[in-house]
C-alpha cells in the first residue's frame, strides 16, 4: 500500500474553526457571526488578537465592519474590529502604492483615530494598541518617539508578553521602516531576555533575522547574491539564536497543543532551524508543526510547500 504523501496545510485561520466559520459570514455581508465570535472569545488576548487580525484582513475589502458598527455604534468589539480593518486597509493602499511611495496621510489618520476610539471603548483590550503601533509606521517619518513610547506603554500595561504587539514594534524599528538592524535586534533580544519560561517572545530574534534578510533582498533589488546571503542563516550567531529560542520557549512550554495564534511563531523558528542546519531541533519542530503551516517566512526563501516537504524528506520524516 502506498504511503500517505505529506502535504502541508496552509489554512489561513491556522486551524481556528470558529474563525473560519465567522469569516465565511463576511462573504455574504453578515456581521452577526463576527459579533458572536468576539463575544465568545472574551479577554483571551492571544486568541482575540489572532481573530481580530484575520477578521480585519477579510473585512478590508467589504463593508461588513461598517454594517456592524452602524447597527451597534457603541459596541466595543465592533469598534475594535473597525480599527483593525482601517489599519488593514491602510496597509493594502501602501502595498499597492509600492515601497517608498507615501499614501494619503488622511487614510493613516483615519486608522489612528479609529484605534484611539476603540481603545476608549474597550479600555482593557491590548488589541487597539497593537493596531495603532502597526499603522504608525506608515507615516513617512514615523511618529514622535514620545508618542510611540506612550502607545507601547499602554499596550505593555495591558498584555506585557503580547507577541504581535512586540512584533509591530520590531517592524517599526527595522531598517526597512524607521530604524536600523541594530535597534531591531536590541529590541528583540531585550524582549526575549525578560520573557518568562515558555513564552514565545524569544522568537522575535528569528523575526528580526527574516527582516534583515528581506532588507538585503530589497537592497539587491531582488537579485540574490548566493555567496553573500547563504551565510545569513548559518553563521554561529544565527545558530546560537535558534538554540536559545528553543531553550527559552519550546523546551519550557510543556505539552500543550500549539494554539492557532502561535502557529506563525512556530513556523518562524522551524524555518530558522532548517536554514541554520540545526537538524536535531528542526526535526522536533517539524514534528510539532505537523501538517499545519503558514506561508511566511518560507515564502521569502522559495516555494513554501516545496521547502517544507524537502526538509522533511532530508530529515527522513515520514508523512
Amino acid at each position: 500500500m502506498a504511503r500517505d504523501r505529506f502535504a502541508p496545510d496552509f489554512d489561513p485561520d491556522c486551524g481556528d474553526r470558529s474563525l473560519t466559520s465567522a469569516r465565511q459570514d463576511i462573504v455574504i455581508g453578515r456581521w452577526q457571526g463576527l459579533r458572536d465570535l468576539l463575544r465568545a472569545t472574551g479577554p483571551d488576548w492571544l486568541v482575540r488578537g489572532h481573530r481580530v487580525r484575520l477578521l480585519a484582513q477579510a473585512c478590508a475589502g467589504s463593508s461588513t465592519a461598517e454594517s456592524w458598527l452602524a447597527a451597534e455604534p457603541h459596541g466595543a468589539d465592533a469598534l475594535v474590529l473597525r480599527a483593525a480593518t482601517e489599519t488593514a486597509r491602510a496597509f493594502t493602499l501602501a502595498i499597492s502604492a509600492g515601497r517608498g511611495i507615501p499614501i494619503d496621510r488622511a487614510r493613516i489618520d483615519t486608522a489612528v483615530l479609529a484605534c484611539l476610539a476603540a481603545a476608549d471603548a474597550y479600555p482593557q483590550d491590548p488589541t487597539p494598541w497593537v493596531s495603532l503601533i502597526s499603522v504608525a509606521r506608515l507615516y513617512p517619518t514615523g511618529v514622535r518617539r514620545q508618542e510611540l513610547a506612550r502607545w507601547w506603554d499602554e499596550l505593555h500595561r495591558r498584555d506585557p508578553y503580547n507577541v504581535e504587539g512586540h512584533l509591530q514594534v520590531l517592524h517599526y524599528y527595522s531598517a526597512r521602516w524607521h530604524g536600523t538592524h541594530g535597534l531591531m535586534y536590541d529590541f528583540a533580544r531585550d524582549a526575549a531576555g525578560v520573557a518568562p519560561p515558555g513564552c514565545a517572545l524569544p522568537v522575535l530574534v528569528q523575526y528580526a533575522r527574516v527582516e534583515e534578510f528581506r532588507y538585503a533582498l530589497d537592497a539587491a533589488q531582488g537579485q540574490q547574491n548566493a555567496v553573500a546571503l547563504s551565510q545569513h542563516w548559518k553563521h554561529d550567531g544565527a545558530v546560537s539564536d535558534v538554540r536559545r529560542t528553543w531553550e527559552r520557549w519550546i523546551a519550557q512550554r510543556g505539552d500543550a497543543p500549539v494554539a492557532p495564534g502561535e502557529l506563525r511563531d512556530l513556523n518562524y523558528l522551524t524555518h530558522a532551524a532548517c536554514q541554520a542546519g540545526v537538524t536535531d531541533l528542526a526535526t522536533d519542530l517539524l514534528r510539532l508543526m505537523g501538517r499545519r503551516a503558514t506561508r511566511t517566512p518560507w515564502s521569502y526563501t522559495g516555494d513554501a510547500e516545496k521547502q517544507i516537504i524537502k526538509w522533511r524528506a532530508d530529515l527522513k520524516m515520514r508523512g
